[in-house]
């Protein structure tokens, strides 16, 4: 099992982002923990440079499994949904805008809370439509490079469209495109799939990446969810891919680095 973090490039208001900012100390304190990967949240990759990034993930011999960009709406209110034609377009082009990142690091690029919400106004049948286009668009502009995308469903209590794996499983439908799929997240699973296991075991081929946090949101053993049985489960699909922590950095990041792969690593063994 390849296991890795994830670190913010800046500062950030995103809560469940492990690490935030202050590139070099933070990397080498994950792969002095262990991590063989760091996931990468990028608001906008115009303010990354990607030549320093690369030669400090290669000093400490990590890969880069994802790019996170759900930092797009937290800090600047993108999203494939807004009633306003401008910002749909301004999110799709910021995706688009990861595909050269993500093809040097041979990286999933992530479609968390950019896919926006149903705004007053607008009404969901709408809203999907929306969705659906920018998805098709974003898939297509990656495919030449090889790149896959990976939507998130996420809970309710943070956005109206594509909450569960079953809203997952109907999207991947409607986009028909063989480069997107889903990425699906222990925290947000617990609230909504009936039976976790059962959810990622109907994924199968589908999950492109996999995000863990415990029942709180808290590193994995901090709450109660099962995690043998959960990567268990996600080994016996057939899954290759990087299961990558996401959670908040409680009682501070580094410990829950730590604590979080030492319980990871029991799990599978």
């Amino acid at each position: 099992m390849k296991l890795s973090i994830v670190l913010s490039t800046q500062q950030a208001q995103f809560q469940a982002a492990t690490f935030k900012g202050d590139l070099e100390t933070n990397l080498a304190r994950i792969a002095s923990l262990g991590y063989q990967g760091v996931e990468l949240a990028i608001r906008d990759p115009r303010l990354v440079d990607l030549g320093r990034l690369d030669e400090l993930v290669r000093t400490y011999n990590l890969r880069v499994p994802a790019i996170g960009t759900g930092q797009a709406w937290g800090e600047e209110g993108l999203s494939f949904t807004d009633p306003d034609p401008a910002i749909r377009r301004a999110a799709i082009e910021r995706i688009k805008s990861h595909v050269p990142v993500a093809a040097h690091f041979g990286a999933v690029i992530i479609v968390g809370l950019i896919r926006g919400i149903v705004k007053p106004g607008v009404d969901q049948a709408q809203a999907m439509d929306w969705l659906v286009e920018a998805l098709q668009e974003c898939s297509e502009a990656a495919r030449p490079s090889g790149i896959r995308l990976a939507l998130e469903p996420i809970n309710r209590y943070e956005t109206t469209l594509i909450n569960n794996a079953a809203q997952g499983l109907d999207l991947i439908e409607r986009v028909g495109a063989d480069n997107f799929g889903l990425l699906l997240d222990t925290f947000h699973m617990n609230i909504e799939e009936p039976v976790i296991e059962e959810s990622i075991r109907t994924c199968g081929r589908n999950i492109f990446h996999f995000h863990v946090a415990d029942s709180n949101r808290w590193y994995p053993g901090a709450g109660h969810l099962d995690f043998k049985s959960i990567l268990g489960t996600l080994l016996e699909t057939g899954y290759q891919g990087w299961v990558s922590g996401e959670f908040i950095p409680q009682p501070d990041a580094e410990t829950a680095a730590r604590e979080g792969i030492l319980y990871l690593t029991q799990c599978s063994a």
